[in-house]
């Protein structure tokens, strides 16, 4: 499979890709360039809006607009643009980082210390109404989230772990039996963000490791997209067909950046997504 710019863009820490049916555009982030980007893939058209603080997510909600994961909280912008917080919940040294929407419309939000630090970081639950409950609280970079077609299964990640896990997902919107699904070998760079796509297979980005790879919902690695940049951050299905995997990439921390670092990129028929469920808030 070979990959094709979308945008070029440099952003330092380009995350978060999120295709948006309503709209058809592919939204994504710069985090710490606190920017918010759109595309529209059928008119080549591109948007941009800057953010208050830094942004980890936004995902597209239910009723027009977007929410935000951002350093201090969860935010909304309604579709007048006008903003308010959901969830505000301001952490010394701690931002927002990838969030994801459940099958039930709730946001999954998560956070990290802007060190790293073990423990710093935080899964939190935030419905619709506004309830914000605590999923896992010990964890230093909260980062891909996803669940399986049939909303069982999650599949997470805290990326030091070099781990994907899996947990059992209830309809009360609890989890269990948190277990890897995959490890990440050594030299292969740190899972970051993840997408499900239809036949329940995790494809997962690999910072520092210029790849995205697919894991079958039995571990097992059965495809790998290499790409010329090393620190990609994450994928998502996109696309009138959600046929397209859209792969985010990031220029911080790198010395020399290769000419694709901090652009979108997107691999036409990687295979077939899943619909992604729009905020219920």
């Amino acid at each position: 499979m070979s990959y094709e710019v979308a945008v070029r863009a440099e952003a330092t820490l380009g995350e978060g890709p999120t295709w948006d049916p309503a709209t058809g555009r592919l939204l994504w982030i710069d985090i710490l360039g606190s920017r918010i980007h759109s595309y529209d893939p059928s008119s080549g058209r591109r948007t941009s809006r800057t953010t208050h603080q830094h942004v980890g997510a936004v995902k597209p909600r239910a009723q027009g607009g977007l929410v935000l994961n951002l350093r201090d909280g969860v935010g909304l912008l309604d579709p007048d643009d006008s903003f308010r917080w959901l969830h505000h919940e301001p952490v010394p040294d701690r931002r927002g980082n990838d969030a994801a929407v459940a099958p039930d419309g709730s946001l999954w939000a998560g956070t990290m210390r802007y060190d790293e630090a073990p423990g710093g970081g935080t899964l939190t639950r935030i419905t619709g109404a506004g309830e914000v409950v605590p999923v896992l609280d010990d964890v230093a970079v909260s980062n891909g989230t996803g669940w399986s077609p049939d909303g069982r299964l999650l599949y997470y990640i805290d990326s030091p772990t070099r781990r994907v896990d899996v947990l059992d997902h209830h309809e009360d919107g609890t989890v269990s039996h948190r277990r890897p699904l995959a490890g990440i070998e050594a030299g292969a760079g740190f899972p970051d963000g993840l997408t499900v796509d239809a036949d329940g297979c995790v494809w997962v980005a690999l910072w520092d490791g210029g790849a995205v790879r697919r894991y079958t919902p039995a571990g097992e690695l059965d495809r790998e997209i290499v790409l010329p940049t090393p620190r990609v951050t994450a994928c998502a299905f996109g696309g009138a067909d959600l046929t397209d995997l859209y792969i985010t990439t990031a220029r911080v921390g790198l010395a020399a950046p290769h000419p694709v670092a901090g652009s979108l990129l997107v691999v036409p028929g990687a295979g077939q997504g899943l619909p992604q469920p729009a905020f219920a808030g």
